[in-house]
């Protein structure tokens, strides 16, 4: 019997519990001054944001670029310093190197054998046509003519990759003069993003000199945990606060790091590229499609009652409470689901007083 009553008064108390919560809160607007109350419209949305991530500022691997040293030499004058803006073909440093005479001195000989070896198949294959000549003796000049040319080709090419340009070439094919000075020029337009040598260096093949990026885009490295990437794919939005710039993903890990069971998002802003710095760490925010009848709401008009969440709306007489469930927390704010409409007010200060009233009054 004895608990029978006790069960029939928890359901009581439950059945006043939700009669009070279905009961608006009354009051006027005199009162609603004295106790700091204010409201501001529920804000519709069809998209949320996460909670802020840490993001690092890189450049994309397309558009970075390691000028080297491809012969052995003295650094004799870097032209540019770090941070600097350069144009491709700009002259970046200067090399004194002695394998380069050599070079030119056998590419300038592979060039008089080809002057030759043309000669004696152009006389040859006149003859031949005259019938002075028999046709062996022609193929052999033709032949002759042919490992000519490969070989100026290939001196031509050696020269090339070690960083002679064709006016270069075309000025040392005719003016036939040696030159130990070897200029680097800028392999695309772009900002000096770190020097790694100094002049009176003395440089090995491939010794890093320069590094030089283009700086838009850009890209934002985050690192989202696990449990948090929901529905995170390639295309969805993402904003960064400070400064303010929006850019889309466009891969996602597939990589877990160990140890903080994070996987790398990574985002690529173009509009407002150059307000960041590669190195940069921002703080970045992912997009997700909200529920329909989600509204944005601050944080400060949730108020907790009985397990669940409530907000106060605005009517006439005072306020309803209603209860909302959270499908995102923002960093200031919270999307929730509720029945709203779009014109309702809630209250978004004094809720913590109006909740007393609100109890006091189901009691």
């Amino acid at each position: 019997m004895r608990v029978s009553l006790i069960l029939i008064a928890f359901l009581l108390g439950s059945a006043t519990a939700a009669l009070a919560a279905e009961k608006p809160v009354t009051m006027t607007a005199v009162q609603q001054q004295a106790l700091g109350i204010k409201v501001a419209p529920v804000e519709p949305t069809e998209q949320s944001w996460s909670i802020p991530y840490p993001a690092q500022v890189v450049v994309p691997n397309a558009q970075l670029r390691v000028v080297s040293a491809l012969q052995t030499g003295l650094l004799e004058s870097l032209l540019v310093a770090e941070g600097e803006e350069v144009k491709k073909g700009q002259p970046l440093a200067i090399i004194q190197s002695p394998q380069l005479l050599e070079q030119q001195r056998n590419y300038l000989t592979a060039l008089s054998r080809l002057d030759l070896a043309k000669a004696d198949w152009q006389r040859d294959e006149q003859l031949y046509k005259e019938g002075i000549i028999a046709e062996r003796r022609y193929l052999e000049s033709l032949s002759r003519y042919r490992q000519a040319r490969t070989e100026v080709e290939q001196y031509r090419q050696a020269l090339t990759l070690v960083g002679m340009d064709k006016h270069s070439l075309r000025k040392l094919a005719s003016q036939r003069r040696l030159s130990g000075s070897l200029t680097l020029r800028a392999p695309l337009d772009g900002v000096v993003l770190e020097q790694m040598a100094t002049p009176g260096q003395q440089l090995n093949p491939l010794d890093p000199i320069y590094r030089i990026g283009k700086l838009a885009p850009l890209w934002l490295e985050i690192q989202v945990p696990l449990k948090e990437l929901g529905g995170t794919t390639v295309g969805t939005k993402i904003r960064v606060r400070s400064p303010e710039l929006s850019g889309t993903v466009i891969t996602v890990g597939r990589m877990v790091h160990g140890v903080d069971q994070g996987v790398m998002v990574r985002a690529e802003i173009r509009e407002g590229a150059e307000r960041l710095h590669p190195g940069q760490f921002v703080q970045a925010e992912l997009a997700t499609i909200s529920a329909a009848q989600s509204f944005r709401i601050p944080r400060t008009a949730l108020v907790r009652e009985a397990g669940k969440l409530w907000v106060f709306v605005k009517h006439p007489e005072g306020f309803q409470p209603v209860a909302v469930t959270i499908e995102a927390e923002e960093r200031d704010a919270v999307v929730v689901k509720a029945g709203f409409k779009p014109e309702d007010r809630i209250a978004v200060a004094g809720t913590v007083a109006l909740k007393a009233v609100w109890l006091e009054g189901g009691e």
